[in-house]
């Protein structure tokens, strides 16, 4: 990869090559997901397409809802021998955005619910929605 013509970004064209700020980049270099390249003597740090191809790998963990602490071991594993540990990490995720599924689908099934009975109480002067919150409901048979 570092071979190609596009070898020697600066952090800014780095960052809009990446499409992500350049605090971002900073960030991740903080934290270890990404390295600071040398600065040489009176110039300024060059990245190369691995920099790019890391801070994009980065972005599309982070889209699957992977934290940056789970990004950091995913990174960890990269060289394709730790397939196993990939996997679970994966399933974890996959059990967790199972999870926030269901919770939505309670969140929908009782706002749902709440939005009609705004619109069949006419005589009542609390709305539904509005004093369901103040008392609280039972999610448990939405």
């Amino acid at each position: 990869m570092s071979g190609s013509q596009n070898t020697s970004m600066t952090i800014g064209s780095l960052a809009k090559a990446a499409e992500i700020n350049v605090e971002t980049i900073r960030y991740y270099q903080r934290l270890g997901l990404m390295t600071e390249p040398e600065k040489p003597l009176g110039g300024i740090r060059r990245y190369d397409e691995d920099a790019l191809a890391r801070l994009r790998f980065i972005r599309r963990a982070r889209w699957l809802g992977f934290s940056l602490e789970e990004i950091g071991e995913l990174l960890k594993l990269e060289d394709g021998t730790h397939c196993d540990e990939a996997k679970a990490l994966g399933e974890r995720k996959l059990g967790n955005v199972r999870d926030k599924i269901r919770s939505l689908q309670q969140i929908e099934g009782v706002l749902d619910q709440l939005v009609e009975e705004c619109c069949t109480q006419k005589d009542n002067v609390t709305c539904p929605l509005i004093g369901s919150l103040h008392e609280g409901f039972d999610t448990a048979t939405k």
